[in-house]
Parts: structure tokens; C-alpha cells; sequence
């Protein structure tokens, strides 16, 4: 593997750097570099954040933000309207959407999961903040096929202290569930 950067776009809350440390962790449990680090603007809930992931088959020296990502993970795609989060992706670039309806992101290829639906059915969240940090993980595993499902539920048990279980039927059942399009 070359260099792969990772973008995650989320609001306070639902988990968008937990979510870039799962999955540098499930990353590393299969033997590859990686980096984990978030940015915040206004730090309080349901404020537009950023977090990101980088890896590598060796040592990543690269110590600075993403602003040209290969993957871009959306965990609320309220986002789509409010933050250009195509912004640097690039030509071959692939956009996972936490959506349950379809999403134009302009001929960019796009898988989309309802992890806000898995979020709630286990029980993660409220129906006003879902917390979706792992259902998305799990769809990034189904979506690209980068990193295994049996390595995303190993970072989940190492790393979340509370619903562990949930969380890992979260994962699991949004690896399942993701669809990608064009």
C-alpha cells in the first residue's frame, strides 16, 4: 500500500475522531503505519468538525492536514449543504456517505449506509445525536475492502469503553449494508 489519506467530516458529537482513531487502530492491527489527528473550529456540539487518518506500508513523516484525500467519510450528510467536503478529494477519490436517501456529489463515487438508523437500533446515541463513529468504520471496511471487519471489531474492543457489543454490531452490521454508486 502507498500512502492512503483519509478525511472524516462530522459534526461535534457523532464521533468523527473516535472514528479516524478506530480505524487507524484497526489499520495498525494489520501491520501498517498510520496517523491519527482531528481539527476543530468551534468546539461544541453539532459544530462542523474534521479528523484524519493516514497509512502506509512504512513510516508516515508527513505532519500536517489532509487537504487532498483519496477517501472522505461523512457522518452526517446535513454537512453536504452546510461544507464543501469534496473540497481536495481527488479524481479517483471515493466519498462514504452516512445517508437514507441518495446523495449527488457530482459523478463522485459514492457508498452510502444508514448509520444513523444501525446507531439507533443498537441503542448508540439518541435520535437527535446518533452516535455513528463505528457503524461508519464497519462501512468503510465493507465499502473499500482496505482494512478487515475482524480488525475493525478487534480496534472497537481495544479502544471504546462503553457498549462495546452495540458498537460492534454497529460495525458489523453497517460492513454489510453499505451500497456504492457511481
Amino acid at each position: 500500500m502507498t500512502l492512503l489519506e483519509i478525511r472524516f467530516h462530522g459534526r461535534g458529537g457523532q464521533g468523527a475522531v473516535v472514528a479516524s482513531r478506530l480505524l487507524a487502530l484497526a489499520f495498525f492491527k494489520e501491520g501498517k503505519w498510520v496517523q491519527s489527528f482531528p481539527t476543530f473550529g468551534a468546539e461544541r456540539r453539532g459544530a462542523p468538525v474534521a479528523a484524519f487518518t493516514r497509512v502506509d506500508d512504512e513510516p508516515i513523516t508527513l505532519r500536517c492536514g489532509i487537504t487532498e484525500p483519496h477517501i472522505l467519510v461523512v457522518l452526517d450528510a446535513t454537512l453536504l449543504k452546510d461544507v464543501d467536503v469534496t473540497q481536495g478529494l481527488r479524481k479517483d477519490g471515493l466519498a462514504i456517505v452516512n445517508a437514507s436517501h441518495p446523495v449527488d456529489l457530482g459523478g463522485i463515487k459514492t457508498c452510502l449506509v444508514d448509520a444513523s438508523a444501525i446507531a439507533l437500533e443498537h441503542g448508540l446515541g439518541t435520535a437527535t445525536y446518533p452516535i455513528v463513529n463505528t457503524a461508519m468504520v464497519g462501512a468503510f471496511a465493507g465499502a473499500t475492502g482496505l482494512v478487515s471487519i475482524d480488525s475493525v471489531e478487534e480496534a472497537i474492543r481495544e479502544y471504546v469503553t462503553t457498549k462495546v457489543d452495540e458498537n460492534v454490531k454497529a460495525a458489523r452490521e453497517a460492513w454489510g449494508k453499505v451500497g456504492c454508486g457511481v
